[in-house]
């Protein structure tokens, strides 16, 4: 019983650099990214999805509690990371290639929007909606937004890290660059400012622009997925104005101060 507990304690000791280097990378890119993308919008207001709606006023409690809630994205990661080191997984991972590396990242952004987008309906439901309703007070999100999320929610959106690792064979480091990925991906998305409307991010391609998400903000019922509108499309949950939006902001030359009416 004691050898137990030693091997147990000596698990958790080595787990907890692993915790805290991930954190602190991801708090600085959250403060970075978020800095950066608030002085390119300054310069910018006519790009503003909802112009009639302010979600700054806000900044200081989300960033309180994206600083919490970030623990537990983290501890994901890092549980993930950690535990496929001690070989403690389902497959190994695949050796560092040239075609291992693009393939494993594909696998793992495909996998990761299905998992999202699932989940994401489930913290919806009357059930699970109390731990979700912390994000979504942000009706007008903020790149301040993103990890806005109380603990159960975050861990239900975000243990994807932990298990992905242990059940394919994802080398650790594309599990890094997709985090990475979906780290700028997230803050883009939550930022509230349209720079990315093109035909590339409506039907017929499975990509989206900022206004995705935002809509599932304004909107609540629709937009679900993460990376790609595919699910949504499938499932029906696809905000029937998001095509007409982002044709909108393309005509009128991505000013939001019109074309982002049709967002609402």
């Amino acid at each position: 019983m004691g050898e137990s507990l030693a091997a147990a304690g000596e698990f958790a000791l080595g787990f907890l650099p692993w915790w805290g280097a991930v954190y602190a990378i991801n708090l600085f890119l959250y403060f970075a990214t978020g800095w950066a993308l608030v002085t390119i919008q300054n310069r910018h207001p006519e790009r503003r999805i909802q112009q009639n709606r302010r979600g700054e006023k806000r900044m200081k409690k989300e960033i309180r509690q994206s600083v919490f809630s970030l623990l537990v994205t983290t501890g994901c990661m890092a549980g993930g990371l950690y535990l496929q080191y001690r070989g403690l997984t389902l497959f190994a991972p695949l050796e560092l290639s040239w075609w291992s590396v693009p393939a494993m990242f594909v696998v793992s952004i495909c996998v990761f929007d299905a998992w999202f987008y699932w989940m994401h309906r489930f913290m919806h439901t009357k059930l699970m909606y109390r731990f979700h309703a912390e994000h979504h007070r942000s009706v007008a999100p903020t790149v301040w937004s993103t990890y806005n999320d109380d603990l159960v929610d975050a861990f239900v959106m975000q243990c994807y890290y932990l298990w992905a690792p242990l059940v394919l064979p994802i080398p650790a480091a594309v599990l890094i660059v997709h985090r990475v990925y979906d780290h700028f991906n997230g803050t883009i998305g939550h930022s509230g400012f349209e720079f990315w409307a093109s035909p590339a991010a409506r039907a017929p391609s499975p990509m989206v622009c900022v206004t995705f998400h935002d809509q599932h903000h304004s909107r609540f019922k629709y937009n679900f997925a993460n990376f790609f509108s595919f699910w949504d499309r499938l499932m029906g949950t696809i905000d029937p104005k998001y095509d007409e939006a982002v044709r909108g902001f393309e005509r009128m030359g991505s000013k939001p101060d019109k074309a982002g009416q049709a967002a609402e």
